[in-house]
């Protein structure tokens, strides 16, 4: 049973106590998106999909747990601990969409949302709006603050960029409303766009890159990068691909982790691409059992290092409670791991606008609620 639901939950934040008919749930046949058949057509074209799967240049070790890291690994992704939450509201902040497009600025909205501001344009990157990341309104864990802003209130997109299908990267009711309230392209991984087109997207909205391909998009460039991470919205894994980002302007560049574990490519992205004035850098939901899918705070940071970044700002912690590490570990040692490194962090609270070239400085605002 455990096995099962890791491939359902572990990443894509549906693990529920004893299992559950997934289709029997509240919107979930739309929700797990297109079917392997729809997808297979485009994955197997690609050299990155061997024998009815997708596979990482650098293979990572299988999800190994024992009885008691499975037993608390449900417990805690249902329910948790008091670690696993903040004692206290977590402290939002209001974005003002009338500003222009700066420069080079990154809001972040929780957990992987960010809008990304480069040479006055708008890119955003895995948007989750909805209360749960998961393939049921009913089940799965539930967001630990509002969403900053409504999705609506969004200022003009010029593009959105996807990483994977987990469900708390790839949200159907958000990219619904997407559809209807934004007239921007998505770019996906391979196979993704078989989910979005089942969803309502229309064919012209939609480029779907593998790794190292790139495309130009209102003025920025856009190369889907390889991660090392998995993929699947139901039983079956890896029939879809995962990526990194490098988003380049005429003056700036931006690197985007999405979810991934440590892994040697980082340099030759680094090397090819870089340096990037901005890093978006996964750091939460690690654990011992599965320690080359997700990074820790500090294989961020050397993640950081080797893709010539110059400010880091972390990802993926603090909205979904998606591991068994407490609520504000990932942040902890990030920052601690920062000092020791000399690394340019800016720590921002959901919904907080940070211009990369004048960051706020890094208060622990997160230690007073933890």
């Amino acid at each position: 049973m455990l096995s099962a639901a890791l491939r359902i939950g572990f990443g894509t934040a549906t693990l529920v106590a004893g299992g559950w008919a997934v289709r029997a749930l509240q919107g979930t046949p739309s929700a797990l998106g297109a079917s392997p058949v729809e997808i297979d057509g485009v994955a197997k074209k690609s050299p990155n999909y061997k024998d009815g799967a997708f596979v990482n240049l650098e293979p990572a070790s299988p999800v190994s747990l024992t009885r008691q890291e499975q037993f608390l690994l449900v417990r805690e992704v249902i329910g948790g601990s008091a670690s696993q939450h903040p004692r206290k509201d977590v402290p939002l902040v209001t974005p003002d969409p009338s500003l222009a497009a700066g420069d080079l600025a990154v809001t972040w909205y929780g957990h992987s949302s960010a809008v990304i501001e480069i040479d006055g344009y708008r890119v955003l990157a895995d948007p989750v709006w909805s209360d749960r990341c998961s393939p049921s309104s009913l089940v799965g864990p539930r967001r630990m603050h509002p969403v900053p802003i409504p999705l609506a209130d969004l200022p003009r997109l010029d593009a959105i960029a996807i990483s994977h299908d987990h469900y708390d990267h790839l949200d159907m009711p958000t990219i619904r409303e997407l559809v209807r309230t934004q007239s921007a392209p998505f770019l996906v991984p391979l196979g993704v766009a078989a989910h979005l087109d089942r969803w309502g997207v229309p064919p012209e909205r939609i480029v779907e890159l593998d790794w190292n391909e790139s495309v130009d998009v209102a003025g920025l460039h856009f190369v889907a990068t390889a991660a090392r991470h998995f993929s699947g919205r139901g039983f079956a894994r890896d029939g879809t691909l995962w990526a990194s980002w490098v988003l380049t302007g005429a003056q700036r560049r931006v690197f985007y982790t999405g979810d991934s574990g440590y892994w040697d490519g980082y340099a030759e992205i680094g090397a090819k691409h870089g340096p990037f004035d901005v890093t978006m850098i996964q750091i939460g939901a690690y654990g011992p059992g599965w320690p080359d899918i997700h990074m820790t705070p500090e294989d961020g940071a050397a993640a950081h290092l080797d893709v010539r970044g110059d400010l880091l700002i972390p990802l993926h912690w603090c909205t979904f409670n998606l591991a068994i590490h407490s609520w504000a570990e990932p942040a902890d040692r990030l920052w601690r791991e920062a000092k020791a490194r000399d690394i340019r962090l800016a720590i921002p609270r959901p919904g907080e606008r940070v211009d990369v070239d004048d960051p706020p400085a890094v208060d622990g605002w997160w230690q007073a609620i933890a």
